[in-house]
């Protein structure tokens, strides 16, 4: 084994010991879990938040924390119905299809880099014919890929609320029917940027906050580019916890999360937790965004996928 296979060790010890050996909140451990593609890298990023939280449940019966993390959004639906994962940290919609699916709740929103909520912003060439959704009719939209809520879920919802049929394609090439949107995944927001100042597809959505990065958007491209329409703000992240959660222990670790930014001991691992800033409560104009999007991804779920 090379040197640096060592790096490696902490993750996958912890995957092993999570997969081999079953534990839940009600057993004293307390388990935060992900999605991931980057099992090594999101360890890293996990581990430290979950180090601060468990000696602070210690009063409701927390003595251990471990990660355990799922391929997809199916493989953590079982998790979280089987009692496997108590804590999960998502997106919003995925967060959503995980509470429509798996009777996960939420519990906290996500502040990153001082920004708790964001939108979707569809755009097209400036000499692009097409001035409305509506018009997508009969043309090609990219998003980034089915698992992002501002290039995915929620261009997708709106869509079909406008009375538009999705149609994928097998590539930025392809053309879909005269009576449906084709939508193509490009993977990353330059690739849905680049399509879309190449003529590959008609439009594009990505959220403001990458429109404004210059890595995901050129500003040479940006210059070329009409928006057609924002949405609304919705929750860029979500803090959620398995239905049958101890409430005990549901509501100790919400108050830890929810105090963690004014307390200097949570500075590093809240840094290190994709760069959150503060947990925020959820009030109630949220939470009907929240059932909003919940319906919306179930639809997508059901009429798309």
């Amino acid at each position: 084994m090379s040197f640096s296979g060592f790096g490696r060790l902490p993750w996958l010890l912890a995957l092993c010991l999570a997969l081999l050996t079953p534990a839940r909140a009600d057993d004293g451990v307390l388990v935060l879990g992900r999605i991931s593609d980057n099992p090594q890298a999101h360890y890293e990023q996990l581990k430290p938040l979950l180090d601060y939280v468990v000696p602070r449940l210690a009063d409701v019966g927390i003595r251990e924390g471990r990660v355990l993390m799922a391929r997809d959004v199916q493989q953590m639906q079982s998790y979280l119905r089987r009692g496997r994962v108590d804590w999960v940290t998502e997106t919003a919609g995925t967060a959503m299809a995980l509470a429509e699916r798996a009777g996960a709740e939420p519990l906290l929103m996500t502040e990153r880099d001082g920004v708790a909520s964001y939108r979707t912003l569809y755009f097209v060439r400036a000499d692009s014919p097409v001035r409305s959704l509506a018009e997508l009719r009969g043309r090609s939209i990219a998003f980034q890929n089915r698992f992002s809520t501002s290039s995915y879920y929620v261009p997708a919802i709106e869509l079909l609320d406008s009375g538009l049929r999705l149609e994928v394609l097998l590539s930025p090439l392809d053309r879909p029917g005269p009576d449906s949107v084709g939508y193509v995944f490009g993977r990353s927001e330059l690739n849905v940027s680049s399509w879309v100042h190449k003529g590959l597809v008609d439009a594009g959505a990505m959220s403001n906050l990458d429109w404004i990065n210059p890595q995901r958007v050129p500003p040479s491209y940006r210059e070329d580019f009409r928006i057609l329409r924002e949405t609304p703000d919705f929750p860029r992240a979500l803090e959620m916890v398995r239905g049958g959660l101890d409430p005990r222990v549901r509501e100790r670790l919400r108050e830890v999360l929810a105090g963690a930014a004014d307390d200097p001991d949570a500075r590093e691992a809240l840094l290190r937790f994709f760069k959150t800033t503060r947990f925020v409560p959820i009030d109630a104009q949220t939470g009907q965004a929240l059932e909003q999007l919940r319906r919306g991804v179930s639809r997508v779920t059901r009429e798309v996928e």
